[in-house]
């Protein structure tokens, strides 16, 4: 345990073992810019959902709220949530992926998929195990490891393999160590890639041979483009057992704020999560779970209009970085694009000179060095602006 300046007693030492919260810094430095004189600050650099929630969605979650006669809905919720909803992913995933999903054993409830990565590691690893994660990858990966004192492994991402893991070295890497857990996530954040077909069913023999779990984020599942589909990993018969998979309705339904999102999966590992929910959390306010219910069981047109917005901003900003000499990686999903920064050319650059803020590629992981992340979640007009501001910036 470490000292804390501010009172007798030393603070935990799962406190100092958790990284800088990243996106944390990200913000302040974006409010830091936009406060500066000068046009207007674009901030490209965090992936805030730009469009509303489907209409029937939030007439649900209006009409649970209106129920006060009962305390059925401003009551405490179901620790395991409301059996419709788990009924409404499991349709989803029968539908989308072809899966079979037991809602009673293969679901659980989730306060967002953000808590839901730290309570899956600390139900998968303990202390001294390792944690294969993604690098590039989603910098809170990093903070589940470090809650669990598990030791934090990189598992590289090859750029010239379209961004899929090398188990080869993450295998030299861990050397050594127990590993109990393997995460993944397709799409990717930060690389925009998609699961090849194949990865997954290396990923479920790499951890099967280690007795290890499998975590795929299935966070930007349907924002694939070019009329891809991004698979689920339990489409593969042989991680059924040994793999969940975290699932957001917070990008596909702009529903961010709602902090509600689902694990599926591997009932033992799915049970060892339920039960630190159970203990951690009251559940999800039932007028949310009733919005989700809505948005999953309508006919998926809004995912699709939503998804075609994205596709053409994408195109929008891809299109002016390559005519300007200057590509990102290819954008096969989510709604950020990867890009190899020119020479010369930082985010502090783009900050001060150009008043556009991205992700710097550093936060995503050691391989990110030199890289950086841009949203696509603004609006046409200021991604058209970005575009031409990006252009200028390369001239």
């Amino acid at each position: 345990m470490t000292a804390d300046p501010d009172h007798h007693r030393p603070r935990p030492e799962r406190l100092a073992r958790l990284p800088e919260q990243y996106f944390k810094g990200i913000l302040a430095a974006a409010a830091h810019a936009a406060a500066q004189p000068g046009p207007e600050f674009i901030d490209l650099g965090r992936g805030n959902p730009d469009i509303a929630p489907p209409p029937h969605a939030i007439d649900a979650l209006r009409e649970a709220a209106s129920h006060t006669a009962t305390p059925l809905v401003h009551g405490y919720p179901p620790f395991g949530g409301h059996p419709e909803l788990k009924r409404a992913i499991a349709e989803r995933y029968k539908n989308d992926h072809g899966v079979e999903i037991d809602p009673d054993t293969e679901v659980a409830v989730i306060p967002g998929t953000k808590t839901g990565i730290m309570l899956a590691t600390l139900a998968a690893a303990g202390d001294g195990d390792a944690v294969l994660l993604p690098d590039p990858g989603y910098p809170d990966y990093l903070s589940g490891a470090a809650l669990a004192g598990a030791q934090a492994i990189p598992l590289p991402l090859d750029p010239d393999d379209d961004f899929q893991p090398d188990f080869a070295a993450g295998a030299a890497a861990s050397a050594g160590s127990e590993v109990a857990l393997v995460v993944l996530n397709y799409p990717s954040n930060p690389t925009s890639a998609t699961e090849r077909p194949g990865t997954f069913e290396a990923a479920a023999a790499y951890a099967r041979a280690r007795g290890a779990w499998v975590l795929n984020d299935l966070a930007y599942g349907f924002l694939a483009y070019d009329g891809t589909r991004a698979r689920s990993i339990l489409e593969v018969e042989e991680a059924r057992d040994i793999a969940i998979e975290l699932w957001s309705p917070s990008k596909i339904y702009g529903m961010a704020g709602w902090r509600v999102g689902l694990a599926v999966g591997a009932p033992t590992l799915i049970a060892r999560l339920q039960t630190l929910l159970d203990h951690a959390t009251a559940g999800v306010w039932t007028g949310i779970q009733r919005g989700l219910v809505a948005a999953l069981t309508s006919d998926q047109a809004d995912v699709a209009r939503r998804r075609a917005i994205y596709e053409r901003r994408r195109d929008l900003l891809t299109g002016a970085l390559t005519a300007a000499g200057a590509p990102t990686a290819p954008a096969r999903g989510s709604f950020f694009l990867w890009w190899k920064l020119p020479e010369g050319l930082t985010p502090r650059r783009l900050i001060e000179e150009h008043r556009i803020g991205v992700a710097p590629g550093e936060g995503f992981g050691a391989t990110g060095a030199g890289w950086a992340r841009l949203s696509l979640a603004l609006p046409d007009g200021t991604i058209a602006e970005a575009a031409a501001r990006l252009t200028a910036a390369l001239e």
